[in-house]
Order: structure tokens, then sequence, then C-alpha cells
């Protein structure tokens, strides 16, 4: 799932990955950008100097869990390898399936209905995730594990100008708004959600619009959210629930009151081959994840959305915070 374009030069940098992936693999990786050592992750010796690279998508939020997951697995003492910042979804994936990447952070949304196909989501956090699970081991050979309560869904925001003038509160309120006059529900979204089914052609469907019907600009993630905040541009704009500029612009999330997007919780996902051979990756990451609540990780991307500091950096001092290494 895209959160935040974070710069020009990195763009730059990940589609020159991208292009390398398709031609001739991912390279090993580099080091993480820090060094910590053991706090209440302790060295596990089934672990010491195992390489093992760690990747993520490119927005802020997932850069973030990358370096988490590196991080955890270095105070464990593995020898880690830095992937992060992936251009895409389906990059992403493409790389752990390939061997590329050993262990992510996806989430279960995404997993059910962008990856495995699926139409309508499972109702129910753990359902959810347990669907995912069970169905990408089987069809895949991918382990799914130690799931966060950290929920990032995606939604549609406004500005309250906008929600005063037009009366749109919820999604339903958005597509009779669609319905009745297309130009004043004109929508900002980002490429990958104005293609996903679990995305705006889906939502569509769901609340009964026509998703050509909408005019839509398309812009990086990280524009939207300001551009939707003036209200003149994107009266209407995509965001992610987790994103700690909802909260500094004052937007407002239209509620799905069909609850058509699914639950999208983080979990860590590794090959199944790689999962058996390292059974202490579940360990060592099941008490971290326990402590990524939705609260936690919009306060991690408020840090770098908002504050304007960099993701390795919040992400050790975060572990830090909670004892998990030291510096």
């Amino acid at each position: 799932m895209t959160r935040r374009v974070r710069t020009v030069v990195l763009l730059a940098l990940s589609s020159l990955l991208v292009l390398a992936t398709a031609a001739c693999g991912l390279s090993s990786g580099s080091t993480p950008p820090f060094t910590v050592t053991s706090g209440s992750i302790q060295k596990v010796p089934s672990l010491d100097g195992v390489k093992i690279t760690v990747g993520s998508k490119e927005f802020t939020e997932q850069a973030i869990l990358g370096y988490i997951i590196e991080y955890a697995l270095m105070a464990a003492g593995a020898d880690v390898r830095d992937l992060t910042s992936i251009v895409g979804s389906r990059s992403t994936r493409d790389a752990e399936i390939a061997g590329q990447v050993d262990v992510t952070y996806e989430y279960t949304g995404t997993g059910w209905i962008n990856y495995l196909g699926n139409e309508k989501p499972v109702i129910g956090e753990r359902a959810q995730f347990e669907a995912v699970r069970d169905q990408d081991l089987k069809e895949n050979k991918l382990v799914w594990t130690a799931p966060a309560p950290m929920n990032n869904t995606y939604a549609l925001a406004t500005s309250k100008a906008v929600g005063d003038k037009t009366g749109v509160k919820t999604l339903s309120d958005y597509a009779a708004l669609v319905n009745r006059d297309p130009n004043a529900a004109r929508t900002c979204l980002e490429t990958e959600f104005r293609s996903r089914q679990d995305g705006f052609p889906g939502m569509a469907r769901a609340y009964g619009f026509p998703p050509t019907k909408v005019p839509v600009s398309i812009l990086q993630g990280g524009i939207i959210y300001q551009a939707t905040a003036g209200g003149t541009e994107c009266p209407f704009g995509e965001v992610f629930t987790t994103d700690g500029r909802i909260k500094s612009l004052g937007l407002q999330l239209l509620t799905d009151d069909k609850q058509f997007f699914p639950n999208y919780n983080a979990a860590i996902v590794m090959r199944e081959a790689f999962a058996k051979d390292h059974p202490a990756i579940e360990q060592v990451m099941t008490p971290v994840s326990n402590k990524l609540t939705t609260d936690a990780i919009t306060n991690l991307n408020l840090k770098v959305d908002v504050n304007g500091q960099e993701p390795a950096v919040v992400a050790r001092d975060w572990m830090i915070a909670e004892g998990f290494v030291r510096p």
C-alpha cells in the first residue's frame, strides 16, 4: 500500500532498483544505516551471522517498518542487509518470492485482495489475518506471522470547509455527490490506488457510482494531503489512516459506512523454507509487532512526514525507547 514519496533523489534511485530487478535481480543490499546492540532482544545463537535481507516498499511507514525489522534482527545477531524502499507493492512481493528479500512487513488487506485476488474482505482483524496466512501459504509458500495491532487502511479525506459545504461525511455521501455533481467531487489519487481492486475501482462498485464519472487527478502521495487540505485542487483525496498529516492538517476522514476497505494489519512475511530454517525470527519479531499499535505507528509516521526526521532514525529511536535494542 503507497503512503509517502520521500524525495526526488530517493525515487530516482528506487526506480533504478526496480529496473535492476527486471533485468538481473536485486543486489544483495547495503548495511543498515545504524548499528544497534542487544536490549530486551538478546543474541540468538541460531541467528548468529545468518545473512538476512530485509525489504520494504518506498513509502514512509514501510521504510520505518523495514528498519524496525533490521534493528531487531541485528540485535539478535544476524548479518542484516538493507533493501528498504523498493518501489511498489508488486515489486517488493516479487523480490521476496524470488528470494532476493527474506523478510518484510506486509499488510493483510493487500495480501488478501491485491495479491490473492479475493474481492471481499474478511470481517475481523484476526480472521482476516488467518485467511491470508492460510491461502498464501498454500498457494505461494509464504508464511505470515507476528501480526501487529496497527491497521493502516485506505480512506478518502476532505477538509473541514469542503465537508461543511458539501455535507459529505461518509463514502455513501461522497457517492451521492459524485452522481449529483461530479465536478464537486474532484478527487486526487495515487496511481496504485487508482487501479487496485481494493482501491478506487472496487470502492466505486461497492458504493454505486462509475469510477470514470469522477474527475481524478493523479498525484504523488505526499502532495495529496496538502492539496486536499487546501480544498481547491483536491476537494477529496486518498489517504492512509495512520498518516500523521491527517491530524496535523486537520483533514476529516470519510466514514466507510459499507465497510468496503479490509483491515490492513501489518505482519511479518517470509518464504516457507526460510521461515522453517530460521524459526527464531518469529520469536524475535512477535514482541516487537505487539507494540506496533495504530497510535504508535501514526506517531512514528508524523515524525517523518511532519517533523522531517529520517525513517531510519525514527525506527532506531523507537526501538531504543521500547527497550528492544541499545545504541
